[in-house]
């Protein structure tokens, strides 16, 4: 389903959106619109994920769109988790990186760039609707998923789920909107720290930084993602203005990502061999999970 007339369908009758990397489902006693992630072969963003997120996020916003003015919207939330109970998300599909470095293939590490920022920019700005998204991390975020579960409004996390951005331990930096988004929540050196760092944290290390926004016991994500609902629901006119708020006095900019993307580029075609053998062994490490 890909017209705004068939989310309003599925919408008003509760079925799921069928794509193969992704489970779309609409919960219509919470106003809350939930896609959750299930790439294979490995749990990362490959470019099917990738290609399915855009549309899945294409039809909610023609459906925003087809509102007729002073009509009440059935989406007040958009969720994003995953399907994986472990792995949130791995990140970028360095298989994909690699071949594509190693051959010198500007254009298409242009084109992936473009695809993960197109995906994670509506998310950022609440796809300029009257919409709170929420990213509920229940396992390991790393790389492009910690930019992922970023880009959300609001960030909920289960106690020991762990997030980090390992790319410099191949000698890269995440370019999809770590610097970006981080920046603005903890300030610019201690967003450098944490790239430099290579370290994976816990949930709870990130709430302590002021990262994770809600941090929920292990196994109790889906608990906390339901309070957090119910709660921002009696207070949802002025919740929503303070997110207005945010977003106009520090806006992320779309070309801000995009020339962000240049850099991150020019950094990956610059990768040594040594580099690129770094990067084999994370992959490695990875598949593990």
């Amino acid at each position: 389903m890909t017209s705004s007339s068939a989310l309003i369908n599925y919408a008003n009758q509760g079925l799921d959106t069928e794509y193969s990397q992704l489970v779309v489902h609409f919960d219509k006693g919470r106003h809350t619109i939930r896609s959750s992630m299930n790439s294979n072969p490995r749990p990362c963003f490959t470019p099917t994920l990738l290609h399915e997120l855009k549309s899945y996020l294409q039809t909610v916003t023609e459906y925003f769109e087809a509102l007729q003015e002073n009509e009440e919207s059935e989406i007040h939330y958009m969720v994003l988790s995953s399907e994986n109970p472990d792995v949130f998300n791995l990140g970028g599909d360095l298989n994909l990186f690699r071949a594509a470095i190693q051959n010198g293939e500007r254009d298409a590490l242009v084109h992936y760039a473009h695809a993960c920022i197109d995906v994670l920019y509506p998310n950022i700005i609440s796809l300029n609707s009257p919409v709170t998204t929420i990213s509920l991390v229940q396992g390991t975020a790393l790389g492009g998923g910690f930019e992922a579960a970023l880009s959300g409004n609001v960030l909920i996390a289960e106690r020991s789920a762990q997030m980090g951005l390992p790319e410099v331990i191949f000698n890269m930096f995440p370019g999809m909107g770590a610097y970006s988004l981080l920046a603005r929540r903890i300030g610019m050196n201690k967003a450098e720290e944490l790239i430099l760092s290579g370290k994976v944290f816990t949930a709870e290390e990130l709430f302590d930084m002021g990262i994770v926004d809600v941090l929920a016991e292990d196994g109790e994500g889906e608990q906390a993602l339901e309070k957090y609902i119910k709660q921002h629901s009696r207070t949802r006119n002025t919740r929503l203005a303070l997110q207005k708020v945010r977003q106009r006095y520090h806006p992320v900019e779309y070309a801000e990502l995009i020339d962000i993307i240049e850099i991150w580029v020019d950094t990956a075609l610059n990768l040594s061999n040594r580099d690129l053998r770094m990067m084999d062994r994370l992959v490695r490490a990875q598949n593990k999970l």
